[in-house]
Parts: C-alpha cells; structure tokens; sequence
C-alpha cells in the first residue's frame, strides 16, 4: 500500500468513526432515559444513577471520540494571569482570541486599583441581597452611570449576565404571554422565556420578514408580546436591523428587548452599542440588558430602560430581589471601566480597525467567516468538529489560543474557530494568526 493510499484509508476510518459517534449522539439526545418505564414495581436505575443520564451520556461520548481521535481536549485550559489580548497557557506565552476582554479593560491599572481600593472600604461582598443588607454607593452610582450612558431613566444590575435575562423575562412575562426571539438567542433568553411560562416562538436568524409574519398571526391571541434580539451575536458576530424591529414592535404593539452583551463598548462611534450604530431614540427599545463581564471588565449583568421597569424588576424580580448584590470590587470595576470607555474612545475605533483589517484579511485567504460584521468576533467556519478541534490543538502548540465550536452547538456542517478580538492585538498578530491557520487547514 502506497503513502496515498494508507492516507486515504486513514481518513476513510475518520471518517467511519465520526460518523458512529455522531449517531450515538442523535441516538441520546433523542431517545427517552434509556427506554425505562415508569409505573412497575422497581424504579429504574435510568431515574436513579447520574451516569444513566442523557447528558452524563453525552460528555462521555464527547470524552471518548477525542480518545479515539488522540485530540486534546481544547476546554478548560488554564490561564495563568489576566487574559487579554496576550495570556500565559501551561507556561507559555500566547496570542489570545478566547476572551471577552475586547476593549483591555480586564487586567487595566485603574480598574484593578479601583476594584482594590473597594475591597479596603467595604469589603469582598455585601453579604445579602440589597433590599436586605442595604447598598454600597457604588451600586447606584454604576447604576446612574450606565443609565446616563444610555439615556434613559434608571438601571439595575444583577450579579450574572445569565441570570439577568432569566429572572427578568421570566418576571416580566406570564402564561398569556408571547415571546418571541431569534432563533440564535442566547441560552439565557430561552431559559427566561420557559421560565415565564409565556408562548415561546423563534423567528430564522435575523429574519425580520418572518418576524413580522408572526406578529400578524400572533399578536392578538396574546396579552403582552415581548421581542428579544442581540446586538451583536456571539457566535457569527452580526447584528439586527434595529430601525425597522423598533418599527415593527410599535405597529404590532409589544415590547422589544435587546440584550447588548457582546455590542456594548464595541459597536457605534463611541462604543455606545447598536442604538448609536443605527442613530435610533433608546426611549424606542423598551428593554436594554447587557453584561459587565466583557468591555466592563467585571461580572454581572444589567438592565437599563424606563423607571417603572427599573423599580418593578428591584422590588420584585426574583433573581435580584433574592440574591446576593453585586460585590464592590466588581461594581467599582465596571464603573471605572465605563469611566475609561467614555474617556478613551480611541479603544473603541482601534477595536473596530481591527475588526474590520482581520475580516477582510479572511476573506482574502479564502475563508469562510460566515455572517460576521467585522467588529469583535469573527468565526471561521471549518466544516468538522473533528478538524476545528485538530486546528484548535495545533494553533495552541504554536502559541495562538482559540476556541473550537463544535456539534451539537452548532451543526456538524458548521463548527468554527471563533475568534474573539482585542484592541492590543497589533495587525501583524491578526495576519500570522490567519496564514498558519491557513498553512494546517490545507
């Protein structure tokens, strides 16, 4: 057998064994637990033994097609310090495009100092929530801060960015209820929308034509109709038509949520997300939610809009209302990372040169980058799970860090590298990143 031939019988094996695994797969997240009955004499071990589990199930296959494959795993690696544009893996310095931190602020001497001066002055936690243990004057001058940054008339934040879109829609909305959202919304968004008990509806990505179709077929049978969109989507790096969903939410009378997680600080002329992008009132958005965990440098979540949604969400969202309040040293972050983004709007239009350089240097190597808008994220769509995880490893041995998406978060078709960027990346680290990227996916 010659060298060709012994390549193409190896890959005609890779491609066998994918091919089961993949089945087994489908197999677990479709099947009932393990075909158990529920109703005899004996309880099956199917409701009784984590490892008879679905998703036990799945892990462990996920586990073993890499074993069988001799992949790593390219999850969960350490990082030993800040994680920005640059960070330090088993020792090693690397190009990083695995973090949030888009604007540098996670790591900046005036964030951490303001973070360390609040722990001094009040401590780690505030130990309660806030309507129990009291507030800290951070908490509302961050409040006002992100409020004013928007325009509107108050805010509240919340200790995750999860969480956030859970408690609030699943407040805000009940059985008589419609919600209808994107078909890429984040998993927060559908989680808060099943907790609501609300008719939950998805529309094609970024489909507003089919939106609208539903808002004519729907709107009357329900009570109160909540929209739901990303400013920017986290895993193709696009954004919505917000001028004609404004229109579209005011004809049909409903509300319209935006969630800005990945769009705040990264999008409009000063960072100021999709509403400065389009030049539209945010009086017209009902509801802006974002996270303090990306350009804000911290950990949380907020909503910001009118001042009776902000004092029913402080006084009765579950998810606020019970929970811890946000640490002073996270809110003092954010606050003076907010501080800085306003200050230093030169991160903003770096940011931005970047994003575009690296999308249009994509192109020009023949990559396939999906629907990305060329701001901060841009994936590469690779095909394979098996090879975006080979490429992942690869890269990493040679110093570049960058996460594979792989099925079942996408389809099989679809697995990417997803490459989130920095404003400290220089051009020169976006071009070599991509040409030996290019070099092993030939």
């Amino acid at each position: 057998m010659t060298k060709a031939d012994r390549s193409i019988a190896a890959q005609f094996k890779e491609k066998l064994i994918q091919k089961g695994l993949e089945q087994r797969l489908q197999k677990i997240q479709t099947a009932p637990a393990s075909g158990a009955q529920v109703g005899g004499p004996d309880i099956s071990e199917a409701f009784t033994r984590f490892d008879r589990q679905p998703g036990y199930q799945q892990v462990h296959l996920m586990q073993e097609g890499a074993e069988r494959f001799g992949v790593k795993s390219p999850f969960f690696h350490v990082h030993q310090g800040t994680a920005g544009a640059h960070s330090a893996i088993e020792g090693r310095r690397v190009i990083n495009f695995g973090s949030y931190n888009y604007l540098g602020l996670s790591g900046h001497p005036e964030v951490n100092a303001a973070a360390q001066a609040a722990i001094a002055q009040y401590g780690s936690s505030v130990s309660a929530s806030r309507i129990v243990a009291g507030e800290r004057p951070l908490h509302r001058q961050l409040e006002k801060a992100l409020a004013d940054f928007y325009g509107v008339d108050d805010a509240l934040t919340f200790v995750s960015g999860h969480a956030t879109n859970v408690t609030t829609i699943g407040h805000l909305l009940g059985a008589r209820d419609l919600i209808l959202h994107d078909e890429y919304a984040h998993n927060s968004i559908v989680q808060g929308a099943l907790l609501s008990g609300a008719q939950r509806l998805t529309f094609p990505h970024n489909d507003l034509n089919a939106l609208e179709t539903l808002l004519r077929q729907q709107r009357r049978k329900a009570e109160r109709v909540l929209i739901v969109v990303e400013g920017m989507y986290s895993m193709d790096g696009d954004f919505p038509d917000l001028p004609r969903l404004i229109n579209l939410k005011k004809k049909h009378q409903a509300w319209l949520m935006v969630d800005e997680a990945h769009s705040f600080g990264v999008v409009g002329a000063t960072g100021r997300g999709i509403a400065e992008h389009f030049s539209v009132n945010t009086h017209d958005v009902d509801i802006w939610m974002g996270t303090l965990s990306k350009t804000l440098a911290a950990c949380g979540g907020y909503i910001a809009g009118e001042q009776a949604l902000i004092d029913n969400l402080r006084y009765l969202a579950p998810g606020f209302l019970y929970s811890v309040g946000l640490a002073p040293p996270l809110a003092a972050a954010a606050l003076t990372a907010l501080t800085i983004l306003q200050k230093e709007p030169d991160r903003v239009h770096t940011l931005q040169e970047r994003g575009q350089y690296f999308l249009e240097e994509a192109k020009r190597q023949q990559m396939d980058t999906g629907f990305s808008a060329g701001y901060a994220i841009t994936p590469l769509i690779i095909g394979s799970s098996l090879q975006a995880v080979r490429l992942s490893s690869q890269l990493l041995e040679q110093g570049v860090h960058v996460q594979p998406i792989l099925y079942p978060a996408v389809p099989e078709k679809q697995a990417r590298l997803r490459f989130f960027l920095n404003v400290e990346h220089s051009p020169e680290e976006l071009r070599d990143s991509l040409v030996m990227l290019k070099a092993y996916a030939s």
